[in-house]
């Protein structure tokens, strides 16, 4: 019985660390997936629920009415550019956008965090239940302008956040479609216009990963920005050859950059010097460079769901090396996380967690649930980050980027053009931000099929900038 007795004393530590770690965990889960558990279809409660609440309203950053209930009808902002331009946030009542808001945060627009004691009010006085409001980081106008300024008849998105904040301003996705006249009008048209490409799109980034290869260079090669490069347009690697942008094969007319540093060919984007310089860094550095910067991390954010990037595993020869240091290979990464990269240069190596909830509030007027800025993580120091910055900005000024200049602005950016196969043109990509007090705006542009990115995507990025400043 003594023996007993102290093995029962024994085990009584064990068992109460183990409750404690379940708690911690529960609480951890609850707190990174409880939006994802609350709004998944298999949640039956939520959808007796919404028989018997009115849903809350939906704002702007500005106060803007984006989404409200009559009686057992959703309604939408008046303007149809706005409707189409923020539908990808949104959802929509049938639930055919993925991890809208609409269903994303139904946790607060069904007010199911209220306090039992208003429930108990309400009921008492016999008054129908209603959720709490929604007010959003996303800008209405911005979004509104970006509808119509993407180039009409192309795939794509484009995404803008503040990178000091990590606030999200706008997440377009290209076709759209019109809430107001119903998602069931939109089933089968072209181009999947439930399909939120900033979120959920996994593409081969092109030269936009050369910001992540310049870093595995600054981190892994001595005096790397002194060095100097030789591109003759021709680099053959296990009997593959890597030509720059703009090579005629058919002709054998090459692109060739001759002699020149990382900054130049950062500037020009040159496939050859970064396709040397990944395989010098080699394949374990360039990985655990591209680590730092989240790819192959889980993305758990609360206000957002974010696909996961992923660095190739397979057939690591020197060419697939190469074309990784390039942004091809089996490289796969989302708009939105191209944008948090970017954006991590440009607030010295921290990349801050992605918000879309600005603020909740309880339909008598009390803010519940505020925003709140959270560093994600470091992608790398402060001079390495100051190091890429003056390279994306020589990439505006005086190389692929000039199409996102602005006069009187500093514009810093890297463009990218990448394929897959059976494409007729590569997909145009710009990623950037401002370098301007005040004005802390990070852009991610994707415009698929559409050639080089320096003449499809970066003009649209200089717009979203001029518009950003009220620049004319």
């Amino acid at each position: 019985m003594k023996q007993i007795r102290n093995n029962i004393l024994r085990l009584v530590p064990l068992l109460t660390a183990l409750f404690v770690l379940l708690g911690v965990y529960g609480g951890v889960s609850l707190a990174v997936n409880g939006g994802r558990w609350f709004s998944s279809s298999a949640n039956t409660y939520v959808r007796r629920l919404k028989k018997t609440v009115t849903e809350g309203s939906v704002f702007d950053r500005k106060g803007t009415l984006l989404a409200w209930s009559e009686g057992e009808k959703r309604l939408y902002a008046a303007d149809e550019w706005t409707r189409r331009g923020l539908v990808h946030v949104l959802g929509d009542t049938e639930g055919y956008v993925a991890n809208g808001v609409e269903s994303f945060m139904s946790y607060y627009l069904y007010g199911f965090d209220q306090p039992f004691s208003e429930e108990a009010v309400r009921y008492l006085r016999g008054e129908p239940k209603r959720g709490d409001d929604v007010h959003l980081t996303v800008d209405a106008s911005l979004s509104a302008y970006i509808q119509q300024r993407f180039p009409k008849g192309y795939r794509g998105c484009a995404a803008v956040m503040n990178y000091l904040t990590g606030e999200v301003l706008a997440l377009c996705s290209f076709p759209s479609f019109d809430p107001a006249q119903g998602a069931e009008q939109a089933k089968g048209a072209w181009g999947q216009p439930f399909f939120n490409r900033a979120l959920q799109g996994l593409y081969a980034p092109g030269s936009t990963f050369k910001i992540v290869t310049l870093a595995a260079a600054l981190r892994n090669l001595e005096n790397a920005m002194e060095r100097e490069w030789i591109c003759t347009g021709q680099l053959t690697l296990n009997d593959h050859l890597i030509t720059d942008a703009g090579t005629d094969l058919a002709r054998q007319v090459y692109v060739r950059h001759g002699t020149l540093d990382l900054r130049r060919a950062f500037a020009v984007s040159c496939n050859n010097t970064f396709a040397m310089t990944a395989v010098e860094v080699g394949d374990a550095n360039l990985k655990k460079t591209a680590e730092d910067f989240a790819v192959g991390v889980n993305f758990l954010f609360p206000d957002l769901v974010v696909e996961n990037s992923s660095y190739p595993d397979k057939n690591r020869t020197e060419r697939e090396i190469a074309m990784t240091g390039i942004g091809q290979s089996a490289l796969q990464v989302t708009p939105m996380h191209m944008l948090l990269i970017a954006a991590s240069i440009a607030n010295d190596g921290v990349m801050m967690e992605p918000t879309l909830l600005q603020a909740v509030v309880r339909p008598g007027g009390d803010t519940v649930r505020k925003m709140e800025s959270r560093a994600f993580r470091r992608t790398v120091d402060a001079e390495t980050a100051a190091v890429i910055r003056r390279c994306m900005r020589e990439a505006v000024v005086n190389g692929t980027g000039s199409g996102a200049g602005v006069n009187g602005l500093k514009v810093c950016g890297k463009t990218g053009s990448a394929e897959i196969d059976g494409q007729k043109n590569t997909n145009a990509w710009f990623v950037g931000f401002l370098e301007e007090a005040g004005a802390p705006y990070a852009v991610c542009v994707l415009v698929e099929d559409a050639g080089g990115g320096g003449t499809a995507a970066a003009p649209v990025a200089g717009d979203i900038f001029r518009f950003l400043t009220g620049n004319p």
